[in-house]
């Protein structure tokens, strides 16, 4: 969907690699530049999967001979990615006004977690402290309980690698019209506040100043549950239709103790009726009693059994022990991906396509 379309994306960590990997499994054709003589590190894995579909040059940038390689690239492309402290491209001569002196149409991706503004922008930071300061967080947890720690997906991908890769886009669809570059600002602390608009929006009917409170975060029907064998089950029955075929299934649809779906006052006794009905058999018996119905409950799962599940497979989500591209597309085979290259493995064949002039 992407061909023709060339991204620079400068070594980062997390978010701003899967934005490219993204743009890369979309048909972008992606050169890393790897930092030359990193030392390889447990967060910093060689090669990466992450630069699955990308090509691989190592540069030193303070180097003027390999600054001006990075010059070069950056003539060369429609877009540049990067994932540094505000201001350290900058320092590298590399920001977006020297950027935009070499190629004026350039989409700039800029991906940090306080964004480049603010009172915070030049503190360091995790992905659980973005979500924090957001608000995002205070759901992430049972009402009396610690905020637990969501998956890094919730912030450093969701929040800030997804929104990164949907700001690139449309700067390179207002470039393709105006021939003008701009500068994509994607910080997780935006990004997850954003995500937030779905609670904020329930906020006529429940309150989203407590927790516990919200159709989302605190009901029967809307939580996970332990099992005989030590596994989980998800359960998230919002409709009433789908919570009727919850009940029946279970053989509860004519006790009144569950009659009322959307009374908050009688979810914490609710609750502790299904911790126990839940806790009575293992996981796979709860599988097999709700096998193809609405109900809206599913197995906790962990990658490796995922890999394994029917739909999965069937879908071929994970291959290679790797997850498919996505999304897809009607009509088209989801699009192979390479293999991720090792640091500076294309340096020379990059080099050479510069030398000979291959690229405007």
């Amino acid at each position: 969907m992407l061909q023709g379309i060339r991204i620079i994306e400068f070594e980062a960590l997390g978010p701003a690699p899967f934005a490219g990997m993204l743009l890369a499994d979309l048909g972008a054709e992606v050169i890393v530049v790897h930092r030359s003589g990193a030392a390889r590190t447990p967060d910093k894995p060689e090669p990466n999967l992450l630069d699955r579909g990308k090509r691989s040059i190592a540069l030193d940038l303070k180097d003027p001979g390999d600054l001006a390689i990075a010059q070069a690239l950056i003539r060369s492309a429609q877009g540049l990615t990067e994932g540094l402290r505000p201001g350290v491209m900058e320092r590298l001569g590399l920001g977006p006004e020297a950027a935009y002196a070499l190629n004026p149409a350039l989409v700039y991706g800029r991906m940090t977690g306080w964004g480049q503004t603010g009172p915070r922008a030049h503190q360091a930071g995790h992905d659980l402290n973005y979500l924090g300061l957001s608000g995002a967080l205070f759901y992430a947890g049972l009402p009396g309980q610690v905020p637990g720690v969501p998956p890094t997906l919730l912030g450093d991908l969701g929040a800030g690698a997804m929104y990164l890769a949907v700001g690139m886009l449309a700067g390179l669809l207002r470039a393709k019209e105006t021939g003008q570059g701009t500068v994509v600002d994607a910080a997780i602390v935006d990004g997850a506040s954003h995500l937030m608009a779905l609670l904020v929006s329930m906020q006529g009917q429940f309150s989203q100043t407590a927790r516990g409170q919200s159709l989302l975060d605190g009901p029967h029907w809307s939580r996970c549950y332990a099992c005989a064998c030590g596994g989980h089950i998800a359960v998230q029955c919002l409709e009433p239709k789908f919570y009727a075929l919850f009940l029946d299934r279970l053989g509860l649809d004519d006790d009144p103790a569950f009659a009322a779906q959307f009374d908050a006052g009688q979810w914490p006794t609710q609750t502790a009726r299904m911790e126990a009905l839940f806790a009575s058999k293992p996981r796979a018996a709860w599988e097999t009693l709700f096998e193809g119905t609405d109900a809206c409950v599913a197995p906790v799962l962990s990658p490796a059994e995922a890999q394994a599940d029917p739909h999965v497979a069937a879908r071929r989500i994970w291959q290679d022990g790797a997850p498919a591209p996505a999304p897809r597309f009607d009509g088209q085979a989801p699009r192979p991906t390479s293999a991720a290259p090792a640091r500076g493995a294309d340096t020379a064949a990059i080099l050479e396509e510069l030398k000979t002039g291959g690229w405007t």
